[in-house]
């Protein structure tokens, strides 16, 4: 049940009644007629944007509209009031059974409630993480894999076909750099001393690694040649890293779908294919570029290279593929490997980068504009960084890890749920500050604890109502009545409830899953409030002594309040309590 979406459909065919009677033209689009929550709850309970978007295309005065589309309005049950505001803004007043029927909705409807089918099992791939294979995940991984997981989640609920996919870059230099890093511990655990030298990756992470590679080679290859072990030694050391970020993103709850290597994609034949296909389209050519910014002619050499006309394409500036000496460049690859995806079937791509990757947003969105000849969307979200604070200063750096601080001592620190519930309570694109002693602190500051505060307070009342004979089952707990159920802290705890189903629609169109964490922190405040309420107001109260009926109801509302904070915790991935400890 959405009921944001069914009062919508009954403004539209109101509309669709005032045209047939010449009140308005033909021909009028309703596409941007929306019906939602006003601003000031005082005004009423939904608002229709109607006249104001339809006047000047219909050459009428916005009130006129409002005034006629009132009155039709007015002829729905559910409807008790239809006010026009101002120069044309509708404001709707609903019966109390309305919101008692979206209760019963959410207790019939159950793990589904709110489930859209707004994506019609449009296929989505999304590629997050992504990190470089030559260590274990740090912050600012846990940050991007937290937002990547929960927008896989929300997008699924919203009814997308959703895939989950780590771009493995294990093409370039970097992981020549780790294999020489990894050599030094192989040789560390031959009872050599290691040589760490500037540029080396100096983690402790790596000496498993050089016992792993003593086991496998023994001493065979001490004092031989660096060509002769580093595609060995690489190739196994890419591998045991791999094999420690799968294992640091399930400890976040994270399970990827698929894996691509970019090493897969060189000498395959794959990027040559996908630089064919700009070049067929007239969007390959030979040329120098115009000094960057800040450079004059002076100080800049133009090169002869291979280039792909972005600017066709919404870029600033064309972009090199190939480099003068003929090797390509690193956007060549990743121009290959969006032609793979785009040619695996996909009907979205979302991309999730660093902020550092700020760059890359308008050149990637023109190569895969170019390739799918603007059939398929992409949408690049970047993670802005964040900052670890314990007692008020910044946290320490990792040992282990050498330069950073990783993942698994967050999780350490705070925990799986808390980690990702945190995560995701600001925009993805907004700076974050994680302070362990506010993110464990039991107050209304902490959304975390905050939420899972609510829902232990929701188990224990159906603890208490069981106790009490009452029948807590979703199913008896819909036929409970509730016209019990009509003081205005209920109906405004019934309001909120309500607006789950739109939270997910606008969350999903948006990719935002942070709109998910907004909304359960406003939900447990008004469960919350009601529930204060009930120490002044014995009315209020969950439970009734002696009265099942009435207990049946109020914890009728209190369970479907549960229906929909479960919901929304599957989608952030965390796990609902049912006592706080």
């Amino acid at each position: 049940m959405n009921l944001f979406a069914d009062l919508r459909a009954v403004a539209i065919a109101a509309l669709d009644a005032m045209t047939a009677e010449g009140a308005l033209p033909a021909g009028l689009d309703f596409a941007a007629v929306t019906v939602e929550p006003p601003r000031d709850p005082a005004h009423g309970d939904m608002a229709t944007n109607a006249a104001m978007v339809l006047a000047k295309p219909a050459g009428m005065k916005p009130r006129d509209i409002a005034e006629a589309l009132a009155t039709h309005l007015r002829k729905d049950p559910r409807i008790t009031a239809a006010e026009v505001a101002g120069p044309g803004f509708l404001n709707l007043r609903l019966s109390t059974e309305v919101w008692q029927e979206v209760v019963r909705a959410a207790l019939g409807e159950g793990a589904d409630f709110g489930r859209s089918t707004l994506g019609a099992g449009e296929k989505v791939n999304i590629e997050f993480v992504s990190a470089n294979p030559t260590g274990p995940m740090h912050v600012g991984h846990a940050r991007g894999a937290v937002f990547g997981d929960a927008l896989a989640r929300l997008l699924a609920f919203a009814g997308y076909d959703v895939t989950r996919e780590y771009y493995i870059n294990d093409g370039g230099a970097q992981v020549d750099v780790l294999a020489r890093s990894a050599y030094e511990r192989y040789r560390e655990a031959n009872g050599l001393e290691p040589e760490i030298a500037e540029g080396l990756y100096p983690g402790d992470y790596l000496i498993p690694v050089g016992q792993a590679l003593k086991e496998r080679y023994g001493d065979k290859l001490l004092n031989r040649p660096e060509a002769e072990w580093l595609a060995e030694v690489r190739e196994f050391a890419t591998e045991a890293m791999m094999g420690m970020i799968r294992d640091d993103l399930a400890a976040l709850g994270v399970q990827m779908d698929v894996y691509s290597s970019e090493k897969a994609l060189y000498g395959t034949g794959r990027i040559e294919t996908a630089i064919e296909r700009l070049r067929s389209a007239g969007l390959i050519y030979e040329g120098t570029l115009e000094p960057p910014k800040g450079k004059t002619l002076d100080d800049w050499e133009p090169r002869q290279q291979t280039l792909f006309r972005s600017t066709a394409h919404g870029d600033d500036v064309d972009r090199p593929v190939k480099k003068s000496d003929g090797a390509w460049t690193y956007f060549a690859p990743d121009i290959a490997y969006h032609w793979d995806k785009i040619d695996r079937g996909f009907d979205r791509l979302i991309d999730i980068f660093g902020a550092d990757h700020g760059g890359y947003v308008k050149r990637m969105n023109a190569a895969v504009s170019a390739l799918s000849n603007g059939r398929v969307p992409l949408d690049i979200k970047l993670i802005q960084l964040v900052k670890l604070w314990q007692n008020g200063e910044p946290f320490k750096m990792s040992k282990r890890a050498g330069t950073f601080i990783t993942l698994r001592d967050l999780i350490d620190q705070a925990g799986a749920d808390v980690t990702r519930f945190h995560m995701l309570t600001r925009k993805n694109d907004a700076a974050l500050d994680f302070d362990f002693a506010k993110v464990l602190e039991q107050s209304k500051e902490n959304p975390v604890w905050y939420v899972q505060y609510a829902n232990a307070r929701i188990s224990s009342v159906l603890t208490k109502a069981a106790e009490a004979g009452v029948d807590v089952s979703d199913a008896a707990l819909a036929g409970a009545n509730l016209s019990r159920l009509s003081h205005p802290a209920e109906i405004d705890l019934m309001t909120k409830l309500a607006e789950w189903p739109r939270t997910v629609e606008i969350a999903a169109r948006a990719n935002e899953p942070h709109r998910v964490a907004f909304y359960l922190y406003d939900l447990a405040g008004a469960l919350h409030g009601l529930w204060n309420r009930g120490h002044d107001d014995s009315t209020l109260r969950f439970v009734h002594d002696g009265d099942n009926a009435t207990t049946a109801a109020k914890i009728a509302l209190a369970r479907a309040v549960g229906v929909a904070i479960a919901a929304g915790l599957g989608i952030l991935g965390v796990t609902p309590v049912r006592e706080m400890r």
